[in-house]
């Protein structure tokens, strides 16, 4: 049997139980958070709408450049969701099709809809806190979606379900630290909105880490080897392709991703922090079954964060601010 048809084999079996996960990992739309839980009221017929934008322009004022442009590369990612859910509705074994969609096809819809309300909140209170330049983000919003992603999984299931795993936890880290920076700046109601989006991811992340698990225990050696994969290549983080108004595919992601870890947000450290918790979450040093060259991609595995550890610690990241057009200096001051 062909790697193509075993993996495709798989996630048929384990079809039988995505209705357990959606009901265990997502939450009923009825019951879960709005957008307009967290935003001024528009409907109010007295002055509160107006107070509270009044409050959060002021609030803003507090918040310094490069946060200003770390939470609107966050916002813009979280916007470019189309491109995230037509990469994985085209997986292996998901079929939106046949029957109007198998248990695969209805974990994406559902999931998608899920992370459709942390660009929606996240837009609104820019577009409310005057301290950016909305035209400038909505083009670079619409080019990274123009743009698309290549995240070097191909249609493979078990090398996409690693990266969500991964990346699921790497915007938790992410959000969370922009809601500590806020909290501490006396910002309470934006830490509220990272805080629960943060929430949201790490619930998604337990979600793929489990469809991982579950992979192990029937394909232990192709699940290995494509986590080996995946860590050897890196992961790309899914704004790979962020540019501004002029600029070239990709040429804005490194600024970005400077500033992020100039102030703390998600730095390299926090990359090898993540494989190492995949690592202890899956249990790779006991899994049995293993092909020989499983078995060496194990090693290799086990081995990497380690030597990642001391790579991040030789980085340095450039002092001074990258002038982004989304975010005018004078705006911040």
């Amino acid at each position: 049997m062909s790697l193509k048809n075993k993996r495709l084999e798989v996630m048929q079996f384990l079809e039988k139980d995505v209705d357990a996960l959606m009901e265990k990992y997502l939450i009923p739309i009825d019951t879960i958070w709005q957008p307009t839980d967290f935003l001024p009221n528009s409907e109010t017929t007295n002055d509160t709408f107006f107070e509270e934008v009044r409050e959060i322009r002021e609030l803003a004022k507090e918040l310094p450049y490069d946060f200003w442009v770390v939470l609107v590369g966050d916002m813009i990612t979280e916007e470019a969701l189309p491109t995230y859910e037509s990469w994985l509705m085209d997986v292996e074994g998901v079929n939106q099709v046949d029957g109007g969609g198998n248990g695969w096809s209805k974990w994406v819809k559902q999931w998608t809809a899920e992370e459709n309300r942390h660009g929606d909140v996240l837009n609104k209170y820019l577009y409310l806190s005057g301290r950016v330049n909305m035209k400038e983000i909505e083009i670079t919003t619409q080019h990274l979606i123009a743009d698309g992603f290549d995240i070097g999984t191909d249609r493979d299931p078990y090398k996409n379900f690693v990266y969500t795993s991964f990346q699921e936890l790497a915007t938790y880290v992410s959000h969370n630290r922009v809601a500590k920076i806020a909290r501490k700046k006396g910002n309470k109601r934006l830490a509220k909105m990272c805080q629960i989006i943060s929430g949201d991811e790490m619930r998604h992340h337990h979600a793929y880490s489990d469809f991982v698990d579950r992979i192990f225990k029937v394909d232990p050696s192709q699940m290995m080897m494509a986590f080996h994969y995946m860590m050897k290549q890196k992961i790309t983080m899914p704004a790979h392709f962020l540019r501004e108004t002029g600029g070239k595919i990709g040429s804005a992601f490194e600024e970005f991703s400077n500033t992020a870890q100039r102030i703390g947000v998600y730095t390299s450290t926090d990359y090898v922090d993540i494989l190492q918790k995949l690592i202890n979450r899956w249990e790779i040093d006991k899994i049995t079954g293993l092909t020989d060259e499983a078995e060496k991609a194990r090693d290799y595995l086990m081995k990497l964060p380690a030597r990642m550890y001391r790579l991040a610690e030789r980085m340095k990241i450039p002092e001074n601010s990258f002038q982004f057009k989304w975010v005018e200096p004078a705006l911040t001051k």
